[in-house]
């Protein structure tokens, strides 16, 4: 048997839900991954991301590359054994990261330049150098190096978009470990016309799955929905589909019923992190005096160890107080949120009724809640 197969159980419209396996357990999509940029999840062990249902992980070739090294962590066993994960990782190539340094960094049609965020120290990515580091890092899918591109502007999404598809052939090339799927990326800001050059070129490389990058970088949601909408039908069914960097409880309902199958975002433990908690009706900013006496749980839906014990009252007391278990706690219960909505999208799917879930989701969600709720 191959190490990737994917299996569509299901479909509801555009909505798919199905099985990629992989040498480290099978994912259950549509799924959302927690990002552990650095080998870590912001404030929550892997037996609590097991315990709140989490199966993949998605960590960072970027940040890994520069601290503590890549090879560093191949000699300890991979990525898996190093931060003590024995479910299904990903790792991103770093092309997003290489954008976001925008001065630090000199793109030409071989590779990227580029200054550490760390210490300024210069180093050169290229398609097979970051093949080399995420195969020393040994996560179960990997990503091809991309250049993602600022996204209104079209004379250079054209240029990057050609890097970007050359540079897809030649990771491909320089492959080598059969235990690791390796996903293309599509790309081509807003523009529907380059979008779907794109993800046609990109389905024709045969990669065990297919993402799309450069999207909540600057678009609008109309943009980022319509570009779905566009590249949907050109993907193959066969293969996953990962929006990468996207992962707010209204962004994964529309990417679903757009044919989405996995997600990840920073979001949730950021979120935690500055005092928010997610809810299928929108977030609350627990620093709030409004929530000191508030005795409720988070979400009293919600079936979250953090929700499950403690009080509004208590969280704020802990973030007033500087505590960092407010973080942990927030996090357990955002990370919940997302892994729950995911499978609660699944279920949908399969029963038929993603159209209804997404209305009832839609009608009963505001981004900001009223704190008086």
């Amino acid at each position: 048997m191959m190490p990737f197969t994917f299996d569509l159980a299901g479909r509801d419209g555009r909505g798919r839900a199905g099985v990629f396996h992989t040498p480290h357990g099978d994912l259950h999509t549509p799924v959302f991954a927690p990002v552990g940029t650095q080998a870590s999840v912001k404030a929550v062990t892997p037996e609590q991301l097991r315990s709140l249902g989490a199966s993949l992980v998605l960590a960072n070739a970027y940040h890994l590359y520069l601290r503590p090294g890549a090879r560093r962590v191949a000699e300890r066993g991979g990525l898996h054994a190093f931060m003590a994960w024995d479910g299904p990782l990903l790792t991103d190539s770093g092309g997003f990261q290489v954008f976001s340094l925008a001065d630090r960094r000199k793109v030409d049609d071989d590779g990227v330049t580029f200054r550490s965020h760390l210490d300024g120290s210069t180093h050169r990515f290229t398609p097979e150098s970051v093949m080399a580091t995420e195969e020393d890092l040994g996560a179960d899918i990997i990503m091809v190096l991309d250049e993602c591109a600022e996204p209104h502007d079209r004379a250079y999404n054209e240029l990057a978009l050609r890097r970007t598809h050359a540079w897809a052939e030649r990771c491909l090339r320089a492959k080598r470990r059969d235990d690791q799927a390796l996903f293309g990326i599509v790309q081509g800001g807003i523009f529907p016309d380059l979008r779907a050059q794109s993800a046609a070129h990109i389905a024709s490389l045969g990669f065990p799955g297919i993402a799309i990058g450069g999207l909540s970088v600057g678009e609008s949601k109309d943009d980022m929905r319509g570009i779905l909408e566009t590249v949907d039908p050109i993907l193959p069914d066969d293969r996953p589909r990962y929006l990468m960097g996207v992962g707010s409880p209204e962004d994964l309902v529309e990417g679903v019923v757009r044919g989405i199958d996995l997600f990840d975002c920073v979001l949730p433990t950021r979120m935690a992190r500055n005092h928010a908690a997610l809810t299928r009706k929108g977030r609350l900013n627990l620093h709030n005096a409004t929530y000191a006496e508030d005795e409720r749980p988070i979400d009293a839906d919600c079936d979250c160890y953090a929700c499950r014990t403690f009080t509004r009252a208590y969280l704020r007391h802990l973030i007033v107080a500087g505590e960092m278990l407010s973080a942990t706690l927030l996090s357990i219960h955002n990370l919940r949120l997302l892994v729950s909505l995911a499978a609660d999208l699944r279920a949908a799917v399969l029963a038929g009724s993603l159209a209804a879930f997404a209305a009832e989701f839609r009608a009963g969600y505001q981004k900001h809640r009223p704190e008086e709720e």
